[in-house]
């Protein structure tokens, strides 16, 4: 196998953190695992299963939160399990699917490993750790079983693939981008300063970072729909809102494009 894989780990305002990277040829995609007052939060892909054990072993976690099912952040669940005493919380969505090992395409089996079948508990909306209480804030968009959390008593809100970078040009085929806006302003409106993501580590100054991915999402949705208006397909706004074509959209044989972007704006069943 062609791929090149490295780990390093960190300190940040009291989160410690294992960033796990992967790279094929010109695509390099990374993943974060986090772990705060006795909270492990997702457990990385599989791919990197050497770093994240290593990680595993010298953390103090008495409890494993996951963000949502998608392999990146679930990949090491069955792992745990299987050598900690610990319970692993996920939305109630899909501790079902997550009993089965997982099915995707290839590609993604490439980069993050095939997961394997672990057992959860459903994550309540709250949650305790040693020293604080946790909301736990559903942010459906980028998958339905999607939740960040926040630690009321620090300010920390762990936003998963919520966030992953403030101007979006390509997503998945099941990502929804109204959707997305939507969690966004759920988020904002709870009180928070430091914000980490899972694929880009801590956010500098996080919530202006998330009010501007919002406003960006909203204005890209409002060009979307005037363009519609005006009788351009699709296929003509997404080439002309986002003209460059990235490898991850060849490579991913179009489940990752910028025409999903366009498609789910202009399929939304609750637009005016």
């Amino acid at each position: 196998m062609f791929l090149k894989k490295k780990s390093y780990l960190g300190e940040k305002n009291g989160v410690t953190y294992m960033n796990g990277i992967v790279k094929f040829q010109s695509v390099t995609l990374n993943v974060y695992c986090y772990v705060v007052d006795g909270v492990l939060i997702d457990t990385g892909a599989q791919s990197l299963h050497k770093h994240v054990k290593s990680f595993v072993e010298q953390a103090d976690f008495d409890q494993v939160m996951i963000t949502h099912s998608h392999e990146d952040h679930s990949g090491n669940a069955g792992y745990i399990e299987k050598t900690k005493n610990v319970p692993i919380f996920l939305s109630e969505k899909t501790i079902d699917e997550c009993t089965r090992s997982a099915d995707y395409p290839l590609y993604r089996q490439l980069f993050w490993g095939r997961r394997k079948a672990f057992h959860a508990q459903a994550i309540p909306n709250q949650f305790q750790s040693r020293n604080a209480t946790w909301d736990v804030i559903a942010t459906p968009g980028h998958a339905h079983d999607h939740n960040a959390f926040l630690n009321r008593e620090t300010g920390q809100l762990f936003t998963g693939d919520l966030f992953v970078n403030e101007r979006t040009k390509v997503v998945l085929a099941e990502e929804h981008i109204p959707t997305i806006i939507h969690s966004l302003q759920r988020v904002l409106a709870y009180d928070f300063d430091d914000v980490f993501c899972s694929h880009v580590g801590f956010v500098e100054d996080g919530r202006a970072a998330l009010e501007r991915k919002q406003d960006y999402l909203l204005s890209l949705q409002d060009e979307v729909l005037t363009l519609q208006k005006e009788g351009v397909t699709a296929e003509e706004i997404s080439n002309k809102l986002f003209p460059k074509k990235y490898p991850i959209i060849k490579f991913s044989s179009g489940e990752w494009d910028s025409l999903h972007i366009v498609t789910s704006i202009l399929n939304d069943k609750n637009k005016v």
